[in-house]
């Protein structure tokens, strides 16, 4: 999901994602099944060795998938592209370690290419493309000029390919409404802040342009046909194994960091018991931690 980095060479969001690698990776481990049933579909009608951008690889789960995908069906170019250098690091490292992937029949080897880039100021199409599938997760939002960032996109895309952009869906949940401290519906209060710090980050993102309308307008306006979307669930029900505790901490870690004075301090209260390892109500160790979070990809073809 990243773009960019703390380096004020580089950075558009305030973010600093190469602090957030460890739970990046969390959620590649818990997300590795429902993503590899993406690439799956995404690839399925692409040509022989097609050549696809894997754009804001963040720490690599969905470029091993794609790795995966493309190597059981012949093989082909997986492009990582990054502004972060510990973050395109580690998704090569997991890309090619799963480009030797082995299926019932075949061994085909997947060539891994990354490319330090920072899509706000560089094309990706003199980067890398063109390319038969563009995958762009949760990268888009975090740069400047929304819409603009689109276009770059569609240009890498060879007459004929695919664009698929992964934005929105429904707010991911891991709380029950009721956890037996504090007031109930904590989980909708967080997403409340978290959607107004949002705000605040576009607002405060040097050079943020408003986009107007839906992501399928943004790609019909854009000229590709066949617009089209898709949602696909990550789902962890409760009871959880231990992967899904600790990632559900680390969520609301970063959470209570986000929404900051936005939360209510009786609410701030809460968060510290459910993240005190001593408190009999730590979130990583509770039976009713879950996670559910529905992500939507939305698809064009260049004509």
């Amino acid at each position: 999901m990243a773009a960019h980095s703390h380096n004020h060479a580089r950075t558009h969001d305030g973010i600093d994602w190469s602090s957030r690698l460890n739970s990046l990776r969390q959620a590649d481990e818990l997300d590795a099944e429902a993503q590899r049933v993406v690439a799956r579909r995404l690839v399925r009608s692409l040509p022989d060795k097609p050549t696809v951008l894997d754009v804001g690889s963040g720490a690599g789960g969905m470029s091993v998938a794609l790795v995966e995908a493309l190597s059981a069906r012949g093989g082909g170019t997986v492009v990582l592209v990054d502004a972060v250098p510990e973050l395109l690091d580690a998704a090569t490292n997991a890309a090619r370690s799963a480009a030797t992937y082995e299926t019932d029949t075949t061994t085909a080897t997947v060539r891994v290419r990354p490319v330090l880039a920072d899509l706000a100021t560089e094309r990706p199409v003199e980067l890398a493309g063109p390319a038969e599938l563009v995958w762009a997760s949760n990268v888009v939002h975090h740069l400047p000029d929304q819409r603009a960032a689109v276009l770059g996109l569609i240009e890498a895309v060879a007459p004929g390919g695919w664009l698929a952009l992964a934005e929105g869906g429904l707010e991911g949940k891991f709380l029950p409404f009721d956890l037996g401290i504090g007031e109930p519906g904590l989980q909708d209060r967080l997403a409340a802040a978290r959607a107004q710090w949002f705000l605040r980050m576009r607002e405060n993102t040097d050079g943020s342009v408003r986009m107007h309308g839906g992501w399928n307008v943004v790609l019909a306006d854009a000229g590709l046909v066949d617009v089209t979307a898709f949602t696909y669930l990550i789902d962890h029900p409760a009871p959880p194994k231990q992967a899904v505790r600790d990632w559900a901490v680390n969520r609301l870690k970063w959470l209570a960091d986000v929404a900051g004075d936005l939360l209510h301090p009786a609410d701030r209260r809460t968060v510290e018991q459910l993240l005190d390892p001593q408190d009999p109500a730590f979130l990583g160790l509770r039976d009713d931690v879950f996670l559910l979070i529905a992500n939507t990809v939305h698809l064009g073809r260049k004509p």
